[in-house]
C-alpha cells in the first residue's frame, strides 16, 4: 500500500469522525434548547365536582333575518329624470316623492285641453240657455193652443205643431247635455293629468333606501329599476329546520331571538310561517315577524339564533361538552382519582346546546376536569385550582 492511499484512507476516516462529532454536539444543544416536561411535575387543572342537574332540553337554530317588505321602484313611463329626493340610506315615509321625470311637454298638453274645455263649456252654457229659453217659449204656446183649441178658436193641428216643437227642443237639450266635444276633452284631461301622476314616483311604504340605481339626467324607462326600498322597521327572521324539530314550533307562538351582532339585545318572533314543503337540504322554513329595535340597530342580511327551552323535572349527569374528549363513538373524559387524572370512558345519551348529558361512566360526587389539558396524560399528578 503506497503512501498517497494510506493518507487517503487516513482522511476519510478523519471526516467521518468529524461528522459523528459534529452530530452528537448538534444534538446535545438541541436537547437543551428543547424543553423536557418533567412527568412527575403536578399539572395546574381546574376541576368540577359533579352534581345531579335538571335535564332541560334547550336547542339553538341559526337563521337570517331578511326585510319585511322590499321592492324595486321603477316609473310607469318614460322619461328623462329630472330631481331625485332621496339617497341611498335614507328613511322615507309613505307617500313621499322620491324621484321626478320630466313632464313639461305633458303639462303643456294639459294647458291646451284646459284652454279647449273653457271655450266648450263656454259654447256649451250659450247653447244650453238659448234652448232653455226656447223651451220655455214653445211651452207657453202649447198651453195658450190647448185653451184656445177647447173654445174651437183654432185647428188641433197648430196644437200638434206646437207640442212637435216642445219634443223636438227638449231633445236638443238631451243632446246638449250629452254634447261629445266636452266629454271628449274632459276624457283628455283626465288622461294628461293620469300621465303627469306617472312621472312622479313616491314611495308605496316607509322604508329605507338600500339601492340607488340612477342619477338626475339618465332617462327612465317603464319596469327599469331606479331604487330599491326596504322596510326593516319589521324584519322577517327564517331559520330552516329539520322534519324532527318540526314539532318545536307552532303559528302564532312567540319566541325570543337574538342577532349574533348584538348579542345582549334580546327581540320578539311570532312565527308568521311554517313551511310545508323541503327545500334542497332536506329541511323546513320556519320564518318569525321580529320588530326591530327603535334605532333600527337590526340590519337585513344579519345572523341570529331563536332559543327554544323545554323544562324537565328529570335529573342525572350534565358536562360540558368540550369536556369531552376522545372520538364520538368513544367519549372519555379525565377525572381526578387519588390526586391522578384517569381517562374514564363514557357515554352521552344526548347533546343540548354546550352541554352533554352523561349515562353511563360518571357518578354523582366524581372530579372531572374542565381545563388544563395541555401535557395532561393518563396517571399525570393533578394540581387542583
Amino acid at each position: 500500500m503506497n503512501r498517497k492511499t494510506i493518507i487517503g484512507i487516513i482522511g476519510v476516516l478523519a471526516l467521518i469522525a468529524f461528522m459523528v462529532f459534529k452530530l452528537k454536539s448538534n444534538k446535545t444543544v438541541t436537547e437543551q434548547k428543547v424543553y423536557q416536561y418533567n412527568k412527575e411535575q403536578p399539572i395546574n387543572v381546574t376541576t368540577e365536582k359533579i352534581s345531579l342537574q335538571s335535564i332541560g332540553s334547550d336547542f339553538s337554530f341559526s337563521g337570517t333575518f331578511e326585510p319585511n317588505r322590499e321592492s324595486k321602484l321603477s316609473a310607469e313611463t318614460q322619461g328623462k329624470i329630472n330631481a331625485i329626493y332621496t339617497d341611498l340610506g335614507a328613511y322615507v315615509s309613505k307617500g313621499q316623492r322620491l324621484v321626478q321625470l320630466d313632464n313639461a311637454l305633458l303639462q303643456q298638453q294639459l294647458n291646451t285641453i284646459h284652454v279647449q274645455i273653457q271655450n266648450a263649456k263656454i259654447e256649451y252654457e250659450v247653447q244650453l240657455n238659448a234652448n232653455q229659453i226656447q223651451i220655455e217659449g214653445l211651452k207657453q204656446d202649447v198651453q195658450r193652443y190647448k185653451v184656445l183649441a177647447q173654445a174651437d178658436a183654432i185647428q188641433g193641428v197648430q196644437l200638434e205643431k206646437a207640442e212637435l216643437q216642445l219634443k223636438t227642443a227638449e231633445n236638443q237639450r238631451i243632446a246638449i247635455l250629452q254634447q261629445s266635444g266636452l266629454k271628449t276633452a274632459e276624457a283628455q284631461r283626465k288622461s294628461i293629468e293620469e300621465q303627469i301622476h306617472k312621472t312622479t314616483i313616491t314611495a308605496p311604504f316607509g322604508g329605507i333606501i338600500t339601492a340607488k340605481l340612477n342619477e338626475i339626467g339618465s332617462f327612465a324607462a317603464p319596469g327599469v329599476p331606479l331604487l330599491q326600498l326596504s322596510e326593516i322597521s319589521v324584519l322577517r327572521f327564517t331559520v330552516n329546520v329539520s322534519e324532527k324539530d318540526l314539532p318545536h314550533f307552532r303559528l302564532g307562538q312567540v319566541y325570543q331571538i337574538k342577532s349574533d351582532a348584538l348579542p345582549t339585545t334580546s327581540l320578539t318572533g311570532k312565527i308568521s310561517m311554517i313551511g310545508s314543503k323541503s327545500n334542497m337540504g332536506s329541511s323546513f322554513p320556519v320564518q318569525f315577524m321580529v320588530s326591530n329595535t327603535a334605532n333600527n340597530a337590526i340590519k337585513a342580511g344579519m345572523f341570529g339564533k331563536v332559543e327554544i327551552g323545554e323544562n324537565s323535572d328529570e335529573k342525572g349527569i350534565v358536562i360540558p361538552s368540550n369536556v369531552v374528549i376522545g372520538t364520538a363513538e368513544h367519549p372519555q373524559v379525565y377525572t381526578v382519582k387519588s390526586g391522578k387524572a384517569t381517562l374514564t370512558n363514557i357515554t352521552i345519551s344526548k347533546r343540548t346546546k354546550n352541554k352533554a348529558v352523561v349515562a353511563t361512566g360518571l357518578q354523582e360526587g366524581d372530579i372531572i376536569v374542565t381545563n388544563g389539558f395541555i401535557n395532561l396524560f393518563e396517571g399525570a399528578k393533578i394540581s387542583q385550582k
